[in-house]
């Protein structure tokens, strides 16, 4: 009986404590995406897999209630436990991310997938960004190393393992949001900005090279050239469209299952999301999406602001300018404003690694924004 009590309190404990604007916000941004999932995307994508009408809309909805518990999960569990769980979760999925060159599955040229019996298609790198974003801060936050130097140099070394195992799968977006969130934790702690520049040079140069001279990563260099030169080759097919269904909706959209990008561009209903719905519903309704977002991030920035904890504070902005960042280049692709770089749109986006992805980062959020008792 006591044990009951004891349950009972401390699970009103934690929704006492709950930001649960916060936690609306998550909770809406699921379910705007639930809803184009279905009404959208979800009869051309069953047609191609040969299923019934709604497959693909109950396959999301699935990963959906089951981020909902990944965010109870680490939003429920205290902080001392929540920091541990991250370093040997975080160790355990950097492993598999070592393990994808060699047993990864290909699709595309690219071999960023596990085929694991409990989880067909996971996408390592997933895992990975919500607890490296945790490392880092833990890292730079660390009193025992008290020398700055050291904790770049740490940081240095782990991001670069992270974004060379990136390169060699290939994937060019992660790499890049792997780098930028450390640029982002590196500069707010203190860095000079000067070294921070002639870093970032040092790596966009080190990526040009890779991209222009090591054969490998050809289709990267034919993916940047014809970016800037929209007469060559056929890697702007998606892009174009994209833009095109975004024009031709306009305002107010063609309405619900007028949409024709789903039918012409692979993966539409993942790395072209936001070019479905625009086409379908308007740009209106994609300006709605965008202020969600804004809100959202605003709202953690506000918490920032009144934490005294410096590893709280470097892992609440690392969190949200993963999200922030992973949304513009999704809709910088989008608006073709960057070359393609296959990046899902956080909460919206159909992919179970997305979805478990972004849910961890929610989780880890509203456990660091709970009221202090």
């Amino acid at each position: 009986m006591k044990f009951e009590i004891f349950n009972y309190f401390s699970y009103y404990q934690w929704w006492k404590n709950l930001d649960k604007f916060i936690l609306t916000l998550i909770i809406t941004l699921f379910l705007v995406g639930l809803f184009f999932s279905l009404v959208s995307t979800s009869l051309i994508a069953s047609d191609k897999l040969d299923t019934n009408s709604y497959f693909f809309f109950f396959k999301h909805l699935f990963f959906v209630l089951l981020g909902l518990f990944i965010i109870f999960i680490f939003s429920y569990i205290d902080q001392k436990t929540l920091y541990r769980i991250s370093i040997y979760i975080f160790l355990i999925s950097l492993i598999l991310l070592i393990l994808v060159p060699f047993i990864g599955i290909e699709v595309k040229g690219s071999t960023r997938w596990l085929n694991l019996f409990f989880l067909p298609r996971l996408q390592p790198v997933e895992l990975v960004k919500p607890f490296f974003i945790v490392i880092l801060a833990l890292i730079i936050s660390n009193n025992k190393l008290s020398n700055f130097t050291i904790k770049f140099i740490i940081s240095f070394v782990l991001t670069s393992s992270i974004a060379l195992l990136l390169v060699l799968q290939p994937d060019l977006g992660q790499t890049l949001l792997i780098g930028l969130s450390w640029m982002i934790l590196i500069f707010i702690s203190g860095i000079n900005l000067f070294l921070l520049i002639a870093l970032s040079a040092v790596g966009v140069s080190l990526l040009l090279y890779i991209a222009f001279y090591v054969p490998k990563f050809e289709y990267i260099k034919n993916r940047l050239l014809s970016f800037f030169d929209t007469e060559k080759g056929s890697h702007n097919f998606q892009s174009d469209k994209a833009l095109d269904s975004i024009t031709s909706g306009g305002f107010f959209g063609k309405g619900i299952g007028e949409g024709t990008l789903k039918n012409r561009v692979p993966e539409a209903h993942t790395d072209y999301i936001i070019s479905v719905i625009s086409e379908e519903f308007g740009v209106l309704v994609i300006m709605l999406i965008l202020f969600l977002f804004l809100i959202f991030i605003f709202s953690i920035f506000k918490k920032v602001n009144k934490e005294p904890d410096n590893s709280i504070k470097l892992i609440l902005v690392g969190s949200a300018s993963l999200i922030l960042i992973q949304a513009m280049i999704h809709i910088g692709v989008n608006i073709r404003l960057f070359p393609t770089t296959g990046m899902t749109l956080p909460f919206l986006s159909y992919g179970g690694s997305s979805i478990i992805s972004v849910s961890i980062l929610s989780g880890i959020i509203l456990n660091l924004t709970k009221r202090k008792v």
